[in-house]
């Protein structure tokens, strides 16, 4: 059986801290166990995202696949069960998992994404997928509600000076309070990181969503990554870019704008605070590219509301 190479850039995970350098010193064993056991070649190739690694194999029943190992947290703790849920639609299609190893095995879909679509289009392919994964959600799944609400704390105590305007923290606050009591904010699926890269092409046309962070939502919580991605494409005029995109998105969808915009705004600003919260953990300042990312998250704040 072929040995699954790491390149030196997954390597490098294991700098982020000893939980992901227990992750990548897993990797080499977890790989091996499962091409024995699931019966599968793999390939010369090894892929990766930010959070997982990717193998391309061969089943024995010669079926392209990809074989998918994942860093254990909150965001891939039920991938596997939400893919299950949508059975290939709109969703790429789940053949085997092992959720305690954070391993799926899933069809090969063409490495083709959105980024190759035009901007308005790819929303237009985004907002035709949220009615096929927007399914009832299972009990097991956590729910956003209870996800956003671990930070009211730390958002109340946020100091003045922090580089989100105290404005937009009270706006916060308020936003949160008001859906957490709304009964529309759960029930179901919300894929949580749905942007252009994580959209493939389908072998037989179409598109599939890849890579989800499922939790039990409301389907108007999905739009934000939307906005945000392919920035270069906005950054000459932010206000008028983002609300093209946003108003795509919740036109071809028929969603609800105010519950939209409530929504981005939600999670636009815990983008910011999350930035700080990060530079707190390792006791160091904000770098430029760190600023840069939450004056980019405030401008499409800024531009959903204008």
């Amino acid at each position: 059986m072929s040995r699954v190479r790491l390149p030196e850039a997954v390597l490098a995970f294991a700098e982020r801290g000893p939980e992901w350098a227990a992750y990548v010193d897993s990797l080499p064993a977890k790989f091996r166990d499962l091409l024995v056991e699931w019966e599968l070649r793999p390939g010369d190739e090894t892929w990766f995202g930010f959070a997982a690694v990717v193998v391309p194999v061969v089943t024995a029943d010669g079926e392209d696949a990809v074989l998918k190992v994942a860093y254990p947290d909150d965001e891939t703790e039920h991938e596997a069960l939400a893919l299950q849920h949508w059975g290939g639609r709109g969703a790429v299609r789940l053949l085997r998992a092992d959720p305690r190893r954070r391993a799926v095995l899933l069809e090969r879909l063409d490495r083709t994404d959105l980024l190759t679509v035009p901007d308005l289009e790819a929303c237009r392919v985004v907002a035709g997928l949220y009615p096929l994964i927007h399914v009832p959600a299972p009990p097991q799944l956590r729910t956003v509600t209870s996800y956003v609400g671990r930070w009211l704390e730390p958002m109340r105590t946020l100091p003045n000076d922090a580089p989100i305007p105290h404005r937009m923290v009270e706006q916060w606050l308020s936003l949160v309070a008001d859906l957490r009591a709304d009964p529309r904010s759960t029930g179901r699926i919300v894929h949580g990181d749905l942007h252009h890269e994580n959209v493939l092409a389908a072998p037989e046309g179409g598109w599939r969503v890849i890579d989800p962070h499922a939790m039990s939502g409301d389907t108007h919580y999905e739009l934000a990554p939307m906005l945000f991605n392919r920035w270069e494409e906005v950054a000459g005029d932010v206000r008028a870019g983002v609300r093209r995109r946003f108003h795509t998105l919740v036109d071809e969808a028929g969603l609800d704008e105010d519950l939209a915009r409530a929504w981005v705004v939600v999670r636009m600003v815990l983008n910011a605070y999350w930035a700080i919260e990060d530079a707190e953990r390792l006791h160091r300042p904000l770098d430029g590219d760190e600023l840069d990312w939450i004056t980019t998250c405030l401008a499409v704040t800024k531009a959903v509301q204008d």
